[in-house]
């Protein structure tokens, strides 16, 4: 008969080993997949600890909708924030705009001094649409398992706040911090807010943009080789600034120095340049100059410019950005850069902030080429930026805020896109928050370093 035999660790070989820190993740509370099946199909799986569980292990669903449908939709969800919000004009009785009130909702981060039942019907509009995109568009329909897949959903993302939140799919992105719940009888300011996603919830987006393998130290500083090194070739106060200097993070502003000259954009310099290792670039080819290494080790990149969509021929438009030159820079000029380097460990691991217009954005019919999809394919952690045409002055104040707090590399991007998304809400009664997305990276953090010398 088989007994049970006591058993004592007494030794651990594999004690104080654990993974790089690169490659832990942690499982997201939700995670909600778009798959397109036969083509022409969406079938929609959902699954997490946030979710009462099945036997089948996830909720699944073959939806009515058709990608194209969704795509149309998802694209005038993002006009109507512009039209309504962004461009919102105030007029007199007789419809003309009021003098001295141009696009009110353009020109500062802060709309709290703004009339609140104007701001009550923009933000009535663009809730109605965001749940009309969710619930009616995507998961309409009155077969059992879509009624089973939305009733679930519905109430796993009303139920909870701070959920965080996976969206993957390959080919179909759609605008989730922009979707909303359905309507609630309370439609005051606040409950309007609460309504969206990217006010509830963290949130990313996933797809099939594998990254290449990328090698970061857990501590530069540490290297053992390096060190000794550096310590034969130098003394005292020499060896100092050289370790203090490899504590640093290592950060990248990358820009047009006309855009945004009104509004905090140098404030923003300012702050990434404080105590870190600070490259400036303001030119095509400088920003090529630097992705074209193999060593590029930055651990924030973040732009400031112009972007557009280009024509593509016969294939649909581009995103493109310009810096000071005008020379477009798109996701081909990545892949033309960094393809060379894809089976080879490199350090290129950024965190990327796209502060464009767009730069959230990815290719609606799935392009590989997509900047931001393109990043990420060649090492980056994530990449964050407005889906719609975003007004400057927010853009930097939100940028302010994001990289104050990303740099001293206590709170995730995802948390701190979040509380953004919450902040600027309840401070400035301002949604744009809600525009950002982030790809990929809800759990990047900045690697600070502490010398422990002066």
């Amino acid at each position: 008969m088989p007994t049970q035999l006591p058993v004592r660790i007494v030794q651990n070989p594999s004690d104080g080993f654990r993974r790089l820190p690169h490659l832990e993740t942690s499982e997201p509370d939700l995670r909600v997949s778009l798959d397109l099946i036969r083509g022409d199909r969406i079938r929609a799986r959902m699954s997490g600890p946030a979710l009462q569980a099945l036997r089948i292990g996830e909720h699944r669903a073959d939806l009515a909708a058709s990608p194209h449908g969704i795509r149309a939709a998802a694209a005038r969800l993002r006009g109507r924030w512009k039209e309504v919000l962004v461009d919102h004009q105030p007029v007199d009785g007789q419809g003309r705009a009021l003098i001295g009130r141009q696009r009110p909702y353009a020109s500062s981060a802060d709309l709290s001094g703004e009339p609140e039942e104007d701001l009550r019907k923009v933000l009535t509009e663009l809730t109605r649409s965001g749940a009309s995109l969710l619930f009616n568009d995507l998961l309409g329909g009155d077969d059992r398992p879509t009624v089973w897949f939305r009733t679930y959903l519905s109430d796993v993302l009303s139920r909870n706040e701070g959920l965080r939140i996976r969206f993957d799919s390959d080919v179909l992105h759609l605008p989730w911090p922009m979707l909303c719940l359905e309507p609630e009888d309370s439609q005051s300011l606040d409950g309007l807010f609460a309504r969206f996603l990217g006010h509830r919830h963290q949130i990313e987006h996933t797809g099939d943009a594998y990254p290449s393998f990328a090698y970061r130290p857990l501590r530069r500083a540490a290297n053992s080789r390096s060190w000794f090194a550096q310590w034969r070739k130098s003394e005292g106060s020499r060896f100092l600034r050289w370790w203090n200097r490899e504590a640093q993070a290592a950060v990248s502003l990358n820009h047009d120095p006309q855009v945004g000259v009104k509004t905090r954009a140098r404030e923003v310099a300012a702050v990434l340049a404080e105590g870190t290792r600070y490259a400036e670039r303001t030119t095509y080819d400088d920003l090529v100059r630097a992705l074209e290494q193999q060593d590029l080790d930055e651990q924030l990149m973040y732009f400031w410019c112009h972007a557009e969509f280009v024509s593509n021929m016969s294939e649909p438009p581009r995103l493109a950005i310009k810096l000071s030159d005008g020379q477009l820079f798109d996701g081909h000029t990545v892949h033309e850069l960094r393809a060379p380097y894809r089976e080879i460990p490199t350090p290129f691991r950024p965190f990327v902030m796209l502060n464009t217009c767009y730069g959230g954005v990815p290719a609606g019919d799935g392009d590989r080429a997509f900047l931001g999809r393109r990043l990420i394919e060649y090492g980056a952690q994530g990449v964050l930026g407005p889906q719609i045409e975003m007004p400057q002055a927010f853009a930097a104040e939100y940028a302010l805020e994001f990289i104050t707090r990303f740099l001293r590399g206590k709170d995730t991007a995802g948390r701190i896109s979040h509380d953004l998304a919450r902040q600027f809400a309840a401070r400035y009664r301002n949604p744009l928050g809600c525009a950002y997305a982030l790809h990929c990276g809800m759990d990047a953090r900045m690697e600070r370093v502490q010398a422990g010398l002066r």
